[in-house]
């Protein structure tokens, strides 16, 4: 697997482009031999497409390094990114995709490449984030990138047997028992999306006039941002939870089983309710936790009404789980004063895609 840590070197010899769509089978196969299957198991073009061509915010920049004779020595992508903080528009970008042929490592490919991309994207870009594991934060540091802070988890245990006999196996590293088959019974976030609720212009509309009051970075939810993330992703599963009361729509959520290790997960990326209605978040909460999988995860903002349902609702922060949040300005360091506290994150907006 690549990390940050290629030091520079002589690279000379390979040539750096922008990458374009004629490359899309060649970037596969790199990523694939340097990263595996990705999120879905499988490097198909369709995912590529959807996530670095069809992003509402705009298409991922790309640079590709490359032999005399053509071959892909290393690639590297910029997810495009947008947050509001009040009435202000943040653009950013997310660093993702990368990787070098092993053929060649150690040769300063990454750091070439990504100093390209920051140069790039500079007139355009305000801030570049993303959450790097512990192998690849150290090469982030040295390129200019800053911890900003740990970005928590919170579980709820659906099965508690199960669960604990799979934290146990995880642990020890020995085999668990025969895993069953991931199972969930809720609608999937494309068919869904095939024919949304009457009710969803309104609730959303409701939700934006009440977060632009809240001065933190958040991703504006609009119908086709979320028609985009979850209904419109190739291979992910998303499902959709949704809440009526009174033939009204009053909360909907986002989220997909997965496996992890031995255990089944419900993801549950986004809860939208509409303001101060912390009784749609709470059945929302339950119905992620009762969705067939061993628990649910989320992070829950503070100051939501997810986070304060959640305080009834066996939802418990994780020891030694959650993200860790990095970031700097395109041309420089982020601002000492920008903390955690400046954002109103999702777990659809850090969740690995």
């Amino acid at each position: 697997m690549t990390t940050p840590s290629d030091e520079p070197s002589a690279a000379g010899e390979l040539t750096v482009r922008p990458l374009t769509e004629a490359d899309t089978p060649a970037v596969l196969e790199l990523l694939t031999a340097s990263l595996a299957g990705g999120p879905t198991g499988t490097r198909s073009a369709d995912f590529f497409d959807w996530k670095h061509r069809h992003n509402p915010f705009g298409a991922s920049p790309g640079l590709l390094a490359e032999t005399a004779d053509g071959r892909a020595a290393g690639v590297r992508l910029f997810l495009r990114w947008q947050w509001q903080a009040g009435e202000r528009t943040v653009r950013a970008v997310r660093p993702v995709d990368t990787a070098t042929h092993p053929d060649f490592q150690g040769r300063g490919i990454f750091r070439r490449l990504t100093t390209g991309l920051l140069e790039q994207v500079a007139p355009d870009t305000e801030l570049v984030f993303n959450t790097p594991n512990g192998n690849s934060l150290p090469g982030y540091l040295r390129m200019g990138w800053r911890v900003v802070g740990k970005v928590p988890i919170a579980l709820r245990i659906a099965r508690p047997a199960a669960f604990a006999l799979g934290a146990r196996a995880a642990l020890t590293r020995r085999p668990a028992a025969a895993r069953r088959p991931l199972r969930c019974q809720l609608p999937t976030a494309a068919e869904w999306f095939a024919r949304p609720p009457a009710g969803l212009p309104e609730l959303l509309a409701e939700r934006a006039q009440a977060d632009a009051a809240d001065p933190r970075q958040a991703v504006l939810r609009t119908e086709s941002f979320l028609r985009w993330r979850y209904g419109d992703a190739p291979g992910l599963d998303y499902r959709v939870l949704t809440c009526e009361r009174g033939g009204e729509l009053a909360g909907i959520a986002f989220g997909r089983p997965r496996r992890r290790g031995p255990l089944t997960e419900f993801t549950l990326a986004d809860v939208l309710v509409r303001p101060g209605d912390r009784h749609a978040a709470a059945w929302l909460l339950r119905s992620a936790a009762a969705a067939g999988c061993d628990h649910a995860a989320t992070h829950l903002a503070p100051g939501t009404e997810a986070a304060a349902a959640a305080l009834r609702g066996g939802f418990l922060t994780a020891p030694r789980t959650g993200m860790t949040l990095a970031a700097r300005g395109p041309s420089g360091p982020l601002p000492a004063e920008r903390t955690l506290d400046d954002w109103r994150f999702s777990l659809g907006d850090l969740e690995v895609f």
